[in-house]
């Protein structure tokens, strides 16, 4: 079995040193591979890499596989699908939850959907990319991805409310790092919280593993989402505005955890 990765950016040359192959075109990958991984930054490119003489319908091999981890619309993930099975291939949705740190400690989360053969043939895989859980969402496609959306509202709504505290402990005279000691290893004892609990307590917004335009990007998901099942989510819509001012005040590449910025009077 060869296997084939789109969107690695920096991680493609440390794997070239090891012995992979670097394409510079999809098509050249399609054409090796049997299954082709792809994690890249929103819809648009996830169907860029697809449609097209050079995409990956038009040269992955009948049978071939598509893994998308990606952070995309669910209905984006339902034509992507319809698509591949037109072409005698196979798409899977694998969204991938964890930051950069994670996937080096081996950390990460994929949620899974799509034809029940497939996900059991490339579970294994997703376990030697680093997983430590893979999540099955059964056959229904679009599943995978609503989990995905759901998650990261969930994180970004974390982080709010995490920078709004420690702002409102500063203005209050109450050592922030202090309370922050007592609540991780009390009432939020979890890696979320005290991975960026830490980034949004030091500031280290730089360098960015996850920037705020790429958050707004996601926020912009979750409320089309929403909407297109009719779900009002005004937290969701609060979130969108604090990192939209953030990303239209010049600070678009800070790390998303840089959100309650955004609420901050001037």
């Amino acid at each position: 079995m060869k296997l084939g990765f789109i969107g690695l950016g920096n991680l493609a040359q440390p794997l070239a040193t090891k012995g992979a192959i670097v394409c510079e075109r999809v098509a050249l990958l399609a054409k090796e591979c049997n299954v082709v991984f792809s994690i890249v930054s929103d819809d648009a490119a996830a169907k860029n890499i697809c449609e097209g003489e050079n995409g990956l319908l038009t040269n992955l091999l009948a049978g071939g596989i598509h893994v998308s981890m990606s952070t995309i619309l669910p209905k984006t993930a339902e034509y992507l699908a319809a698509l591949h099975q037109q072409h005698q291939q196979h798409y899977l949705a694998a969204p991938v939850f964890g930051r950069p740190e994670a996937a080096v400690a081996r950390k990460l989360n994929y949620a899974v959907s799509g034809e029940e053969d497939i996900r059991l043939r490339i579970e294994p895989l997703l376990k030697d990319a680093g997983a430590t859980g893979v999540w099955d969402f059964g056959d229904n496609i679009t599943a995978a991805n609503s989990v995905k959306l759901c998650g990261n509202f969930l994180i970004a709504s974390a982080l709010e409310a995490i920078g709004e505290s420690i702002l409102l402990a500063n203005q209050s005279g109450v050592d922030a790092q202090r309370m922050w000691d007592m609540f991780f290893q009390t009432l939020f004892n979890a890696p979320l919280y005290h991975n960026y609990g830490n980034i949004i307590l030091q500031q280290k917004f730089e360098p960015a593993a996850f920037t705020a335009k790429l958050g707004l990007k996601d926020l912009d998901l979750v409320l089309q989402q929403a909407e297109s099942v009719n779900q009002s989510m005004p937290l969701a819509q609060l979130l969108k505005q604090h990192m939209q001012r953030l990303v239209e005040s010049g600070r678009d590449q800070l790390d998303w955890s840089a959100v309650s910025l955004g609420a901050v009077k001037n």
